[in-house]
């Protein structure tokens, strides 16, 4: 089974692609792991990709596209995948069809985790960061022991700009407007499937485990 996990900020993707990967015994390929990987491992197109990184400039499409290929090209793909992280555009689906064409390892099933804004805002809004050793709590979800401080370290929690809310409803904004494109492309291809991810972990994964069995 080869399957994309699509989902905006805060919908979790990570944690269900993680889930799949543990109950159907198939690698979780997240874009961004393979990416460091790839540089580190010093590969041909682990190097082109660190040339852009060490400019703060983005990783063009082709050379991650390039990356994913070399992954897909690992004996532990054979039987199937899921991928986090890829595509975010349509000519990144486009190449990303193109080469498991090529492979003979067609793309079975694109799985759209949807969330609301105003849930995605709770969720992320409420996460508090440790200044110290970076380990992230949440004020209702996964509290620490003492008010504001990491049970960990006892460095000072902090919240990142990036989880205040006006900054996520942005976030949700750009991400909504770049995928509707690609959400289409898929529900053209009849590969789309769409998950509620305003209930809970467990929920999702059942949710995303019967969409799949259809």
């Amino acid at each position: 089974m080869r399957i994309v996990l699509l989902g905006g900020p805060g919908a979790g993707k990570g944690t269900q692609a993680q889930k799949l990967s543990e109950k159907f015994s198939l690698p979780h390929i997240a874009t961004g792991d393979i990416l460091r990987q790839a540089v580190k491992d010093g590969t041909e197109m682990g190097i082109k990709a660190k040339s852009y990184m060490d400019k703060g400039l983005l990783v063009p499409d082709e050379v991650v596209i390039g990356i994913i290929k070399d992954r897909f090209n690992q004996d532990d793909v054979k039987s199937g995948f899921v991928l986090d992280g890829f595509p975010r555009t349509v000519p990144q689906a486009e190449s990303l069809d193109s080469i498991t064409k090529e492979m003979n390892m067609p793309i079975d099933a694109v799985v759209n985790i949807k969330t609301s804004p105003d849930v995605v805002v709770e969720r992320l809004s409420g996460r508090r960061t440790c200044k110290e050793c970076q380990t992230v709590y949440h004020i209702v979800y996964s509290p620490p022991k003492v008010d504001g401080k990491c049970d960990r370290c006892g460095g000072e929690l902090y919240q990142r700009d990036d989880d205040k809310e006006e900054t996520i409803r942005k976030r949700l904004d750009v991400y909504e407007k770049q995928t509707f494109p690609l959400l289409e492309y898929y529900k053209n291809s009849g590969k789309l499937l769409e998950v509620c991810g305003d209930v809970s972990i467990d929920e999702v994964f059942e949710s995303i485990v019967q969409a799949l069995k259809k």
